[in-house]
């Protein structure tokens, strides 16, 4: 367990440290992420009692649209000069190359879900501060979900022509049960619910998590190799 892991960490290092090279991934997440709430910011008005009904889920839409723009290159990020071919062929589990992409994929997200979630509190006039441990821990069960969901779609359609196009059509329809359960956890949170009162939709998503991450890691060899 303990080589896994850290074959894992050398394979989202690698991929972190080829991200902050080129910064296409982040800068295209923030930038729409950010476009996303202004604009929606313009749209509803946030002292409506409408609003707070809705107010998780416009940010889980914002996280999963920009999360779709990182999650496509991680793997599509390969295929120059046949690094992928290289990455399949190392003696290394599929296991350890899923869990390492899908480790850096799931820092990537946060970052942006970070910075997203300070300028929906500052555009919405959202009080996020005295709720932040269980929307932390929303945001990393739910971010969770997506990353594994992404990542393994990422490597289903990286051969694919339009696979930008591709991606999201194929990983939305899984995220359907994650993504109820975050916005209704988080819009509750933001209206001063207690997370005590939705452990059903916390249940759901660690069993989610649970559900696809075992799935995903042994069925990784089957989708880059066939």
């Amino acid at each position: 367990m303990g080589l896994f892991l850290r074959q894992s960490l050398t394979i989202a290092g690698k991929d972190l440290r080829a991200e902050m090279r080129t910064k296409e991934a982040l800068n295209a997440s923030f930038a729409f992420s950010l476009v996303i709430l202004v604009l929606f910011s313009f749209a509803f008005d946030p002292t409506s009692d409408e609003f707070k009904n809705f107010s998780g889920g416009l940010l889980w839409m914002t996280y999963s649209f920009a999360g779709a723009l990182a999650l496509n290159r991680s793997f599509a990020r390969e295929l120059q000069n046949d690094c992928l071919d290289g990455l399949v062929s190392a003696p290394l589990p599929g296991g350890v190359l899923f869990t390492g992409k899908a480790l850096a994929n799931f820092a990537l997200l946060l970052a942006v879900e970070v910075v997203s979630l300070g300028v929906f509190a500052i555009l919405y006039n959202t009080k996020v501060l005295p709720h932040i441990g269980p929307i932390a821990l929303v945001i990393f069960l739910a971010t969770w979900a997506m990353t594994v969901i992404g990542t393994m779609f990422s490597a289903l359609t990286v051969n694919l022509r339009m696979r930008e196009m591709m991606l999201p059509i194929m990983t939305y329809p899984f995220l359907i049960p994650a993504l109820m359960a975050a916005m209704v956890l988080t819009t509750d949170l933001l209206n001063d619910m207690p997370l005590s009162s939705d452990m059903i939709w916390v249940k759901l998503l660690v069993l989610f998590d649970v559900t696809f991450t075992t799935l995903a890691v042994f069925l990784i060899d089957i989708v880059l190799v066939g």
